[in-house]
């Protein structure tokens, strides 16, 4: 059962087991510096489909469907899916989901998605509402700047402060059996909105809520960064980065020597090109279902914290010119 700690967290008593987990990328994140780690990578684009959003829907379909084998399980057995992405109304979940037969539950929390799909995955398996619970996320580089920028034949400029939508998907299997890693403690984020207006600076919108969501969890725990082996955010890249470690710095806390964010990890920033660096639902979730979990797995790390953020905008709310809220979701993972 859970129990609340604190004002914002939630612990998990049982600690659901990650049973299973699957990550899937494109061309250019398998040329990043975590291609060791990955279970599967496309060369083209499209992924042989007709368009790139079908090619996103394939991604996830792909990454849950490793993921379910790497488990022993087959769709039959996972009793609820939580599954989003970054398109209007979660349609690569949608149609990459479809044929599994699991019922789903939709989620939105642009790149925070995979803490988001996790949590809640987490909190059916320790209450009992599931005995097993999958979570699945994704992004599409093409589909993005489709749905949010300009189309890719425009040849847009892309400003210093701008990240790469990563072509990615990562998926989790839930259970309550099996050797870790174990989820125990979920915090759920707070909207926080500095007013930032840029849609090409993601970082700086989302950097003020995962140092608010770091702050909830270490208050309600009482426990401080190096109590931790890594601070993981996702994915704030260079800016947002630097800010939230300032913006923790001014609240008496450093996270510098534990940190680490997965825009910086999931490519090489200068040599491939990707300005600020990486972002997008896949961004966090490829890393975090790669080399985070499977160092987990191995017990390299022990004790990480998962904090996956989002930028809460949308093309309407750009065009009306609102500015962009962000969100952070926390995991607490552990090896044992």
């Amino acid at each position: 059962m859970t129990k609340r700690i604190g004002r914002y967290t939630l612990q998990m008593e049982n600690r659901p087991t990650v049973e299973g987990f699957a990550s899937v990328v494109g061309k250019k994140e398998m040329e990043g510096p975590l291609s060791e780690y990955f279970d599967l990578s496309f060369e083209d684009t499209t992924l042989g489909e007709s368009s790139w959003e079908k090619a996103e829907s394939r991604l996830q379909k792909e990454a849950v469907t490793l993921a379910l084998k790497k488990a022993g399980v087959t769709s039959q057995d996972i009793d609820y899916i939580f599954a989003g992405d970054l398109l209007n109304q979660c349609i690569s979940s949608t149609f990459g989901l479809r044929s599994l037969d699991i019922p789903m539950l939709g989620q939105f929390g642009a790149c925070s998605t995979m803490a988001q799909t996790m949590a809640l995955a987490s909190i059916f398996v320790e209450t009992g509402a599931a005995r097993l619970a999958a979570a699945v996320t994704s992004s599409h580089f093409c589909s993005a700047e489709r749905q949010f920028r300009l189309p890719l034949e425009y040849g847009g400029q892309r400003t210093p402060t701008a990240q790469w939508t990563a072509t990615a998907s990562g998926s989790v299997i839930l259970g309550t059996s099996g050797k870790g890693p174990f989820v125990s403690a979920v915090t759920v984020g707070r909207i926080s909105d500095l007013g930032i207006k840029d849609a090409a600076n993601m970082g700086a919108a989302m950097a003020p809520a995962a140092a608010q969501t770091i702050h909830d969890f270490l208050h309600d725990t009482g426990t401080v960064p190096n109590d931790y082996d890594l601070i993981l955010t996702g994915d704030l890249g260079l800016i947002g980065t630097e800010l939230v470690r300032e913006i923790l710095i001014q609240n008496n806390l450093d996270i510098t020597d534990v940190h680490n964010d997965c825009g910086m990890m999931l490519f090489h920033r200068e040599k491939q090109d990707v300005h600020a660096g990486g972002s997008g639902c896949g961004c966090s979730a490829s890393v975090l279902c790669s080399v985070i979990l499977q160092r987990l797995q191995s017990r390299e790390l022990n004790n990480v914290l998962f904090v996956a953020t989002g930028a809460l905008m949308s093309p309407t709310s750009q065009q009306q010119g609102e500015s962009v809220p962000g969100i952070a979701h926390l995991l607490h993972l552990t090896s044992t």
